[in-house]
């Protein structure tokens, strides 16, 4: 009969031994044999009618083996199930060796795994009151309103592509390429193809530019191309890019130039900018301007706040975590065995995913904050609508149609039931910790330090 037994050997690390008697997998064995006696194609006899003593002479000893193994499988997964032991990964093989097996003196066997145990915790940070995190209202000042506007009206105005660079009112496509201060591309760093106003360049850069024309490269440091009180705007908006630019190099390729007759501001214009609204003046356009400019900057805000809070969450939830268990699976549990540097190497950052699972898991699990396929449907669904604009509407045949074969891509219903229970989750745990508001400038928000710099616990 087979028995298994556990015992401690480390922080959340277990080994388990299975032991297996000829009781416990001969039957499966001679059973085996005698399926693929029926079925074996082997020369100079009939499909069939093979001799079981043959099927064992040829291949005894894989059957053998595979069924030894699969009846510790059993034991050991069926004895994980039953008592519910709550585990990390796989259980890992403690044999060095290979064990020799020989149908022909079936014997006892002995395996020994060891596995990682889930720890037990509470999420202290949403404890009351142990938790402050501040919520930043950026404002915008009428010098970004001024510049969305006539990035507006440049966006919808007559252009006429010219020779070369001659005033400040010139337009300019570029290839953005990241690279040192020679001009050498930076392996990895950005590409982006941007349009860009030559005044919104610092004057050092802007007579650089002069008499340039298409093809034409200059190297540039962003903070001396751009000045401090629009670096954040470039970054963020033209560059979309959320990390310190200052001190980085980028390569500008002049891709056209055009001279661009500026839309004049007027209803025709107003409406074009917002079809759902009736503006008529220019101080209500200005208005609703701003309130969508800081909406944006709003979304930016919260998304900054749930950030910290999930960094609070990893690292001030004290979790203790099999270490050394886990770096040994790393070596085995991928697709490619690494070496214990590779896995050391990794570890910092699949620590810290591991802990955000294992603590929104339990929050997600112990608060009721799932998602049904139904919200999720009606999510995909409001995407889409937004997508197509008044193309779609509710209940339309096609649009009936089209949401049929989206919710059969497995890959999409999974990536919007994520976004979807990540979301309800940190709209729940905000409401777990005091949130401060704070009012700053755009260049402030944007230099603010991350709340964390370190994985390691």
């Amino acid at each position: 009969m087979a028995t298994v037994t556990r015992e401690n050997i480390g922080l959340l690390n277990d080994k388990i031994t299975v032991k297996v008697s000829q009781e416990d997998y001969l039957p499966n064995f001679d059973k085996a044999v005698k399926q693929l006696s029926k079925t074996a194609n082997i020369p100079g006899f009939r499909k069939g009618m093979v001799p079981a003593g043959m099927v064992k002479k040829m291949h005894g000893q894989a059957i053998f083996a595979d069924e030894i193994l699969k009846t510790v499988e059993k034991e050991l997964m069926g004895y994980l199930q039953n008592e519910k032991v709550e585990i990390f990964a796989q259980p890992l093989s403690l044999d060095k060796e290979a064990k020799t097996f020989d149908h022909n003196t079936p014997s006892e066997y002995n395996f020994d795994f060891e596995i990682g145990l889930k720890p037990a915790f509470d999420v202290t940070p949403l404890e009351a009151g142990k938790t402050t995190l501040t919520r930043y209202k950026i404002k915008a000042t009428p010098e970004m309103l001024n510049e969305e506007i006539e990035r507006l009206q440049l966006r919808g105005g007559k252009s006429t592509e010219v020779d070369s660079i001659t005033t400040e009112n010139n337009v300019l496509g570029l290839n953005v390429v990241e690279s040192d201060a020679q001009g050498a591309p930076v392996e990895g760093g950005l590409q982006k193809e941007i349009s860009f106003l030559v005044k919104n360049f610092t004057a050092a850069t802007q007579s650089q530019l002069q008499g340039k024309k298409k093809d034409d490269s200059i190297t540039v440091q962003a903070s001396a191309a751009v000045d401090a009180d629009k670096l954040t705007w470039f970054q963020h908006d033209v560059l979309g890019l959320h990390e310190d630019i200052a001190a980085k190099y980028y390569t500008l390729t002049i891709t056209k130039v055009e001279l661009i007759e500026k839309r004049e501001l007027n209803e025709e214009f107003f409406k074009e900018v917002f079809p759902a609204e009736e503006i008529t003046t220019e101080a209500a356009f200005r208005e609703k301007l701003q309130s969508e400019i800081e909406k944006s900057w709003d979304a930016e805000s919260r998304n900054r706040l749930h950030n910290d809070l999930f960094e609070v969450l990893v690292h001030e939830t004290p979790i203790e975590l099999p270490k050394d268990f886990l770096k040994r699976w790393l070596q085995t549990g991928g697709e490619k065995p690494k070496t214990a540097e590779e896995a050391d190497k990794e570890y910092p950052g699949f620590d810290h995913q591991l802990r955000w699972t294992l603590i929104s898991d339990k929050l997600i699990r112990e608060n009721q904050l799932d998602v049904s396929f139904d919200e999720v449907k009606e999510a995909a669904k409001q995407k889409v609508m937004g997508y197509f604009g008044g193309a779609a509407t509710d209940g339309a045949d096609w649009l009936d149609s089209y949401m049929e074969r989206l919710l059969q891509d497995e890959k999409f219903v999974d990536q919007t039931y994520r976004e979807m229970v990540t979301q309800k989750l940190f709209d729940w745990a905000e409401q777990k910790v005091n949130v401060k508001e704070e009012e700053v400038t755009a260049e402030e928000f944007a230099k603010l330090p991350n709340k964390h710099h370190h994985h390691e616990h």
